[in-house]
Formats: structure tokens, C-alpha cells, sequence
């Protein structure tokens, strides 16, 4: 699903689920984007055939009894779905699993009767039995991951010996037994690994750095596959 279908399912959501007319600007405010935007994104679900009432400056209703188009999936897409969101929920840190569970909620809901019920009857999960404390940080590492943000932390390796650098982060992994960071070091000037449990605290310096994720990933797997092929 691109970006401007995504936003188009969330515009009608939002819409669904207000008793009254809500202004544009409302809508642009908790969509994220700008007020023409909206506007545009209006006339285009108009055109798909929303039932939408309203203007621009006085607000925006949707026709009660229209229904949302249902989202079609095979079979095997929910249960990947379903044990995906899972996964995430029993395996990462309070706001992402909270986002994870409430986008099934938003898939089951626009769902036929019989593919809702697959989802609210899955039998597939993901339990994590070694419980622990999630990082208090980890929130802001993955929003500097997203925004592009190098970000400060404090950092323990295997022999127990402290330090303090910044670093840009453009991925995490998730692994079985612990979570993996990979970022360009500036006091290096090179890519170094941090294992999430060994990070002692972080913080998002709000600074941009200077190459985008595609770039350091694409460095990043260009110097992995030079190092296996050596």
C-alpha cells in the first residue's frame, strides 16, 4: 500500500469516527500534513465515492451509513499480519507494540465479517519468555533512526569499560537474544555495532546528519559484502 493510500485510509478513520463536522485543519494537524493537502485528499476520496459533506473553512462530515471499502487479503497476508503485529507487541518497547496492536485493530475493523474473524480467532503467536525491562530509549532511537538525528549515548562494551560518543543510527536489528544497533561513529569515522543492552543511556541531539539512511545503509552493505567476499 503507498503513502497517499495509507493517508487516504486514515482520513477516513478519522472521519468515522467523529460525531460532528471537523475542520480541515484539524484533519491536517493529526494527519501530519499541510491544509492543501487536505483539501486535495478530500476531493480525491469524494471521486472514489466517500460520502463526504462539508467545505473548506467549515468543516467536514462523513455520510453516516457509508461504509469503508474492505481490505481484501488472502489467507497467508493475515496471518502474517496477525503474527507480524504479534510479534512486535510481545517483543519491543511499550509505544511500538501499542502502535502494533492498534493497527490491527484498524486492518480487523475495515475487514469482511469472515476475515475478521480469522484475525480475532488466529491461533499463530509470539510470546518472549525472557521477560525484561524494555530500554527507556529505545523510543527516541527509533525516531532518530527515522528522522535522520545523530544522537549521544553512553555505551558499556564486553570488558566493562564506559564510554561517550555520538553516532548516527540508520538501523536496529531484532534478534532472538538482544537488539543490535548500527550507526557511523564520529569519533571513529567508521561503522561500529552497540548492543541495546550495553547502551547505558541515549539522547537525540536534534542535529541532522549529514548523509541520509539510504546512503549509510547502502555504504553499510556495500562494506559487509566487500568484507565476506575478502
Amino acid at each position: 500500500m503507498t503513502q497517499r493510500a495509507t493517508r487516504l485510509l486514515r482520513m477516513l478513520e478519522e472521519l468515522r469516527q467523529r460525531r460532528g463536522a471537523v475542520r480541515g485543519a484539524q484533519l491536517a494537524e493529526c494527519l501530519g500534513v499541510s491544509l492543501r493537502t487536505v483539501y486535495r485528499d478530500i476531493e480525491a476520496l469524494r471521486s472514489q465515492g466517500a460520502q463526504i459533506d462539508g467545505d473548506a473553512g467549515v468543516g467536514y462530515r462523513l455520510r453516516p451509513g457509508f461504509v469503508m471499502p474492505p481490505l481484501m487479503f488472502p489467507a497467508e497476508e493475515l496471518e502474517a499480519l496477525v503474527l507480524g503485529a504479534r510479534w512486535v507487541a510481545s517483543h519491543c518497547d511499550p509505544e511500538l507494540a501499542a502502535a502494533a496492536n492498534r493497527a490491527l485493530s484498524r486492518i480487523a475493523g475495515v475487514l469482511p465479517g469472515e476475515r475478521r474473524l480469522e484475525i480475532e480467532t488466529s491461533g499463530l503467536f509470539a510470546p518472549y519468555w525472557q521477560q525484561r525491562a524494555p530500554e527507556p530509549w529505545v523510543p527516541a532511537l527509533r525516531r532518530a533512526i527515522r528522522d535522520g538525528h545523530a544522537v549521544r549515548l553512553r555505551y558499556r562494551d564486553a570488558e566493562g569499560r564506559e564510554s561517550e560518543r555520538v553516532v548516527w543510527p540508520f538501523a536496529m536489528a531484532f534478534l532472538d537474544d538482544m537488539r543490535l544497533i548500527a550507526a557511523w561513529c564520529e569519533q571513529r569515522g567508521d561503522f561500529r555495532h552497540f548492543r541495546a543492552d550495553r547502551v547505558l543511556d541515549l539522547e537525540d541531539t536534534g542535529r541532522r546528519y549529514p548523509q541520509t539512511r539510504h546512503q549509510l545503509l547502502r555504504r553499510w552493505e556495500q562494506l559487509r559484502l566487500r568484507r565476506s567476499e575478502g
